[in-house]
């Protein structure tokens, strides 16, 4: 995962089958060398506040308030432990297919407390945090992932769209409804959270396209864990960057540690108060990794070696947080030990509430796409019922 960088003459430039068959160590060694540096592919034009080792810039971080970064610490912790018990459950066959969020919690975090109250959150299928931070229930997300379409009911007031497992058409979603609020007046902004594979996907041209062009009040933010399943990012594109695809649309971007809290939320508040105060969108990048597999159906260990993953474990968006809590605000190792029972106490009661709910019938799938159900679904729903012997209620 380590890209190096130099400038050729161009005698020396090496071959296309050089580059490909990864055979740079050789080519380097006769290259006329202005500037050579190795460095890790994620620090590119990288905005930081926090560093893996909990330093921080104090500057930076003034407008966030102590009680701000302690919430922001608390749902770290909780996603996590969600996300462990929720990949138990579906071991023991309690809960469908899961898609881990291990190791983005930040990135998960930042976007949700960044969102103003009135704003529209867009989410994809590895947002647990931020949906929690949105005030999404837990057991109500174990509903979802279990296969319940009741799961899929968020809070009215959490202005969140169901879960999108398409990768990439909810940006569409997004575009469209910031053209509305625009045609509306409604000072509210949109933002859009999807996987670096949705960058390969023709919804995204598409929607920052349009979003260019009518000028929306959108922020399209790409969790860039590295991965589409099993496709490098690199794979993927041909751009050093996600964010520079940008300038194609004529949008604001911005490059961001996906593992730093506090710049994840500093970078995506300041692009939504631009999208909804000036209807300017933009593309953030959040640079991140995916520290488990693509899904519980997938087995990364087929392409991919456990060393990769070393230097991201020591970027973990967690342990950074603790660090700065604990050399700035005092934090300490009994606070920790009494907020990770408190919230695996949480944990578990969502599960209880998950379990105990009552079976949902069969005809809930017709429930929860439309506001009003079309003519074809509600045909459909009586042939369903009349199948079962029932009536409806």
């Amino acid at each position: 995962m380590f890209i190096r960088y130099c400038r050729w003459g161009d005698e020396e430039r090496p071959s296309a089958e050089e580059l490909e068959t990864n055979r740079l160590s050789r080519v380097i060694g006769r290259c006329k060398i202005n500037e050579i540096r190795i460095v890790h592919m994620s620090d590119k034009d990288l905005f930081q506040v926090m560093d893996p080792d909990g330093k921080v810039d104090e500057s930076a971080v003034k407008g966030i308030s102590e009680e701000e970064m302690h919430k922001m610490y608390r749902l770290m912790v909780f996603t996590r432990l969600w996300n462990s018990k929720a990949l138990s459950l579906q071991r023991q066959g309690r809960l469908g297919t899961l898609a881990s969020v291990r190791g983005q919690e930040a990135s998960n975090i930042g976007m949700g407390m960044a969102l103003g109250p009135d704003d529209w959150f867009v989410p994809a299928f590895r947002e647990y945090g931020a949906m929690f931070a949105r005030g999404v229930v837990p057991g109500v997300l174990l509903q979802y992932w279990g296969g319940d379409e009741r799961g899929a009911r968020v809070p009215d007031d959490s202005r969140v769209l169901p879960i999108c497992i398409t990768v990439g058409s909810h940006l569409c979603h997004a575009a469209g409804m910031a053209w509305g609020a625009k045609i509306r007046g409604d000072k509210i902004a949109v933002l859009s959270s999807s996987g670096d594979g949705s960058t390969s996907q023709g919804d995204f041209h598409e929607s920052l396209n349009f979003a260019g062009v009518f000028q929306l009040p959108v922020v399209f933010a790409i969790q860039n864990n590295h991965w589409a399943i099993s496709v490098p990012v690199q794979r993927q594109t041909a751009t050093e960057t996600l964010a520079e695809k940008a300038c194609a649309y004529n949008i604001n971007s911005e490059r961001v540690d996906g593992n730093d809290v506090f710049a994840v939320y500093l970078a995506v508040k300041r692009l939504l108060d631009m999208a909804r105060s000036e209807c300017k969108p933009s593309l953030v990048e959040l640079v991140t990794y995916r520290m488990d597999d693509h899904t519980t159906a997938d087995d990364a260990t087929r392409y991919r070696k456990k060393e990769i993953l070393e230097p991201w474990a020591a970027k973990d968006p967690i342990d950074r947080l603790r660090k700065y809590l604990t050399a700035k605000h005092g934090w300490n190792e009994k606070q920790d030990e009494e907020l990770v029972e408190a919230c695996t106490a949480e944990v578990e009661q969502s599960v209880q509430d998950y379990e105990k709910a009552e079976p949902g019938k069969p005809t809930i799938i017709f429930d929860h796409l439309y506001a009003e159900m079309p003519w074809h679904l509600r045909e459909e729903k009586e042939e369903m019922l009349g199948y079962l012997g029932q009536t409806e209620r």
